[in-house]
Parts: C-alpha cells; structure tokens; sequence
C-alpha cells in the first residue's frame, strides 16, 4: 500500500496536480466495434475473439467493467502513468483516490462519496443496442449497486461516418401501457419481442447530446458517443433482437436479485414510468451545447467553452476549444478528467496532444486528471498550432459548483 501511495504522490506532484492516465479499453460481447475511437485496426479484437471487440475506451475510471466471468483483471479501470527517467510504473486511478482522498477530489467531494463517483467512454458501436434500461439508485441496492444516469454527446471529430443505425429509441410511446411491454418480456424467449415497436427512434445530430435517467428504457443508435455517467455497470437488457442478433436470456435478467428471477413485474418496476411516456420527451432530454460565459468574450479571450452534458446532478461535461496559436488560463470549481480530441500543446507541464492511431497497451498522451486545487488555480493551455484548434470534453464529478441547474 506505501507503495502506491508513494506513487500516487509522486504522480501528483510531478504533474503539479494533474496525473496522465493511460488508455483503458474494454470489450464487449454483445457488439461489433464502429472503429472509430483510434485504435489500430488490427487490435480491435486484441483480447481474443470470445471476449468480442474492443468499442469503448473508459476515462477516469475508478469502476470495474461487468463483462461476466471472462472479465480481465483490472478490466475498466483507468491507471495513472508515472515516468522517472527512464522507468515508467502505474498506479490505478482507483487506489490514487483512496490514497490521496481531498487532495486529488477536493475535501467536500470526497467527504460526500469517499470515491470518485462518476466516468466517461468512448461507446463505438456499428449497429444500435438493444432497448434497455439502467436501474435507480433503490433498485440497484437490491444486489449491491448504485443506480446509472448517464448522458451522451457525438463529437464530431469520433463521427466521420453514422454506422449501421445512427437513431435511437427513447422511452415508450405515450399511452403505453404497462400490459403491453409486460406482454413484449413475457415474449423475450420467442425470437423478436418487438418492445420497440412502443417506442420513437430519434435521429442522432453530430455535436448534440441527450440526458438518459436512470430507469429510462433506451436503445442508444451508431454514433460514436462520449458518454458521462454515474459510476456504475448496472443494466438489463428488454429488447431480445436487435438487427439480427438475439439477446441472451440471462441479460433480462441481470443485476435482478434472485428473489426476483422470472418476475416480469419486477421488470417493470425497474422503469421509471413517467419518464418513459413523457409526451416532452424530447424537449426535456435533448442537449444543445450551451456556452458557458459569452460567446464573444470567449473568443476574444482565445478559446470557446460549452457545456454539453447539464442536465444531470450526478455529473456534467464541458467541450473546451482553445483557439489556435493562443494561450488560455482555464478555471474549474472541481476535480475533472479530460480527453483530447482535436490539437496539440501543453496544458500545465504536461504536452498534450491527439494521437492519429493508438496500438493496445500503448501510452499516449491525451488523457490526464486534473485535481480540484489545480482546476481551481487555474490550467494555463498553451495551442502550439498555428491552423489547428486544440479541442477536449472535461468530465466533472456531481453537483458541479459552476452549473447551474
């Protein structure tokens, strides 16, 4: 444990309270990689073919993946890098928090959750995902677990191309009843349960986002998406055919506790009804950016702040885009993560910049943690690019101090 501690230590100072963090990718089963997240083309199923390919990247992750028995040790957990010399060790981000507690989060942050409480992705998928839905705080409890709002955003540097299936189902038709989507998981077994045809696909715009609580039933579409959430793996899967594959049985019924197994009505208990069948469903969940002072008075000062994921108590997210050949000092009231998406610089003492192609298990340089005393002196960003602007998403952790909601 010293040594971690040591390490972690070490990494904060030596990043004057900002850590770099190494890639962190994670496979899914159930998926088919979009291939738009910089990973080398010949690595995307780097972790075998059983283990599906590789369609996320997670950042600032101190929560383990939940990808069932061939789950990888230390699978979904973000590592922080620290070179000496000429030798480079790791420390997980996880054992950081602990370790370094308000000096990393900040004192309330950390009194308030003793954890780092949220994380981001990369979610790069080519076809949709079948509808499903995150439980609540209250139904998670049920087996150990905190419930997962999230929230999603397409940048369009990730968005070259829109996949298979760039639409997404939200929620329920209103009117729905209760009787038809039990009916729709009584069926799960029989092929298509056709759940969607009681829902609306909405298309996905490049640059936008929505806000996703939990208990809201969503079968998110192709774009790649960055997508902040609550620090948490928990979902179960209501659709049992989406485009021509068939969703196990046992992801129905995941994260159910075994009292409940083969309760349809448990099911639907799960679901925030109200929210599902919300005739304003769209008006209240879609997320335009929102600059953060005036538009004007950013750009002359050298960059453009927006908020782009605001509607959430339990985290937010900012794009940052500093102008190029500028140098900008930025102010947070709270801890955050970044990742680069566009440009090169510095940010601090660290140099920051957008690697065209990442192989597996190599470091780059565009992923960092920044502690709430440095977010709050201020992070001097310095666009060494004379054309091209440097652009990053920032996740915050909960009731961000600067977003008023």
């Amino acid at each position: 444990m010293a040594n971690s501690q040591n390490l972690a230590q070490a990494a904060l100072e030596q990043g004057k309270g900002i850590v770099r963090l190494a890639p962190n990718w994670v496979p899914r089963s159930f998926c088919v990689p979009g291939r738009r997240i910089k990973l080398h083309p010949d690595d995307y199923y780097a972790l075998g073919g059983e283990r599906g390919g590789i369609d996320e990247r997670w950042f600032s992750s101190t929560t383990p993946a939940d990808n069932g028995p061939l789950t990888s040790p230390n699978e979904g957990l973000s590592f922080i890098v620290f070179e000496d010399g000429d030798k480079t060790q790791k420390v997980l981000l996880k054992e950081a928090v602990s370790e370094l507690k308000g000096a990393l989060l900040g004192e309330k942050l950390w009194s308030e959750h003793q954890r780092w409480p949220m994380y981001s992705k990369f979610f790069d998928n080519k076809g949709a995902l079948p509808h499903h839905v995150h439980h609540s705080d209250e139904h998670a409890a049920l087996t150990g677990q905190v419930g997962k709002p999230e929230a999603y955003y397409f940048p369009p540097q990730a968005n070259n191309y829109g996949a298979d299936y760039p639409f997404t189902f939200f929620g329920l038709n209103p009117g729905t009843t209760k009787d038809q989507v039990r009916q729709c998981l009584l069926d799960f077994e029989k092929g298509d349960n056709k759940l969607t045809s009681l829902s609306a696909a909405y298309r996905l715009d490049v640059g936008t986002g929505w806000d996703v609580p939990p208990g809201v039933l969503h079968a998110p579409g192709s774009l790649c998406t960055y997508e902040p959430q609550k620090a948490s793996d928990v979902f179960a899967m209501y659709q049992s055919l989406t485009g021509d594959q068939i969703v196990p049985k046992e992801l129905l019924w995941k994260d159910t506790p075994e009292n409940k197994l083969g309760d349809v009505d448990h099911l639907i208990d799960v679901l925030n009804w109200d929210l599902n069948v919300d005739p304003d469903f769209a008006k209240n969940r879609f997320m335009a950016p929102l600059p953060v002072r005036d538009k004007g008075q950013m750009e002359a000062e050298g960059y453009i702040e927006n908020w782009i994921c605001y509607k959430s108590a339990d985290f937010s997210a900012k794009e940052l885009t500093v102008l190029p050949g500028k140098t900008v000092t930025i102010k947070d009231s709270g801890a955050y993560g970044m990742i680069m998406m566009q440009g090169r610089g510095t940010m601090g003492v660290w140099d920051i910049e957008t690697p065209a192609l990442i192989r597996y298990g190599q470091l780059t340089h565009d992923e960092y943690f920044v502690s709430e005393a440095a977010a709050k002196e201020g992070v001097k960003i310095t666009n060494q690019s004379q054309t091209d602007p440097i652009v990053m998403l920032k996740h915050f952790g909960p009731n961000n101090p600067d977003l008023k909601l």
